[in-house]
């Protein structure tokens, strides 16, 4: 039976993803109708103009908007890698915080020092390290005690509001799924899983043409339940990119996931980052791990003569995958798919 296959790819520091599936440099001068991500925070790579670091950050760039999801671990690095990329942090519309954990959120300080009053969603938790309020009414009260001895003499505000670690900062906090710009989503889960139970956590999915779009931080709440919730938005998942959180879960687990990413969502195109990276999150099969290709940090297009080069340099497919998850040969020739077989293992809309 013939089917789409499915495409799976990792590029740890410049990921450049648009609405019809083509991939492109982001030195070029960014279309509004194209989401562009590039990845500027990761633990691996090639190039010695960006240094690496466990994190995880993403500039994205959508209908004129430049978003930061992220911030890495470290706030010198963030800043080094944006300038090695030409990337302005100063410039941004917002930011996008997906959860509380020092990996992710460790250059906020360098964020905040050149962009001090920018929009920073995050998610809302109880005493979280972003702030948060609560009423007053979730505390019991005993009017019999005399006011020296009840909270706030016994006249409490009506919404209590804690304090954040970056108090100046201009935080806006997330426990609902809202559009915060036309065709730009935030979708909020709770992790129930251990050592993550009751972590909020929030993930950029926007909504092109192609279907969505989908940026994740670590998935603590597990990504099949983060993009069954964004199929609310849209049913079509066209990209996935960011942290899926399985790098110590074991195959049967990892093997569940990659089946409902593809058999049950369809989904087109999925680039998890290296700091989660493990060969069996596509396949335990030895053979497909031989397959493995990477590109890495500060890897970019070499050519600017047309599409078809961009494609081909921009970045290297892991593997493509039939609908029992074993790697496909390429089947792509100049007739059928207008690149030579020999390359069409690069491009990302090869139909077998």
């Amino acid at each position: 039976m013939t089917a789409k296959c499915w495409l799976v790819f990792y590029c740890a520091v410049l990921v450049s993803v648009n609405g019809n599936g083509a991939n492109a440099s982001s030195s070029e001068t960014a279309d509004s109708t194209k989401a562009q991500i590039t990845v500027l925070y990761d633990a691996f790579g090639e190039t010695s103009a960006m240094q690496t670091d466990w994190g995880y950050a993403a500039f994205v760039e959508y209908g004129g908007k430049r978003i930061l999801f992220d911030t890495g671990n470290n706030p010198d690095v963030l800043a080094e890698n944006a300038k090695a990329r030409g990337i302005d942090l100063s410039k941004l519309d917002f930011v996008v915080m997906s959860h509380r954990h020092g990996d992710h959120m460790g250059g906020l300080t360098f964020v905040l020092r050149v962009n001090p009053k920018v929009t920073i969603y995050a998610p809302k938790e109880g005493f979280g390290v972003y702030g948060a309020d609560l009423p007053s009414t979730f505390y019991r009260k005993d009017p019999s005690l005399p006011p020296k001895q009840r909270y706030y003499n016994g006249s409490p505000p009506e919404v209590m509001r804690f304090g954040s670690a970056w108090p100046a900062a201009n935080f806006q906090l997330v426990d609902k799924n809202p559009e915060i710009t036309p065709n730009i989503h935030l979708v909020t889960l709770v992790s129930d899983n251990p050592g993550t139970l009751e972590l909020r956590e929030l993930s950029l999915v926007i909504n092109t043409s192609e279907g969505l779009v989908i940026v994740v931080g670590c998935s603590h709440p597990g990504i099949d339940n983060i993009v069954e919730s964004a199929t609310a938005i849209n049913p079509r998942i066209h990209f996935i990119t960011g942290g899926f959180h399985l790098v110590v879960a074991p195959d049967p687990e990892i093997e569940r996931v990659v089946a409902a990413l593809h058999d049950r969502f369809r989904v087109e195109y999925v680039a998890p980052p290296s700091l989660h990276r493990r060969a069996s999150v596509h396949d335990a099969k030895e053979g497909f791990r031989r397959s493995l290709h990477l590109c890495g940090v500060g890897h970019n297009t070499s050519s600017n003569t047309g599409r078809k080069s961009q494609v081909e340099n921009s970045v290297k497919w892991l593997a493509r995958m039939d609908s029992n998850h074993r790697p496909l040969p390429c089947q792509g020739n100049s007739s059928t798919s207008g690149i030579p077989k020999a390359k069409c293992d690069l491009i990302p809309a090869v139909k077998l």
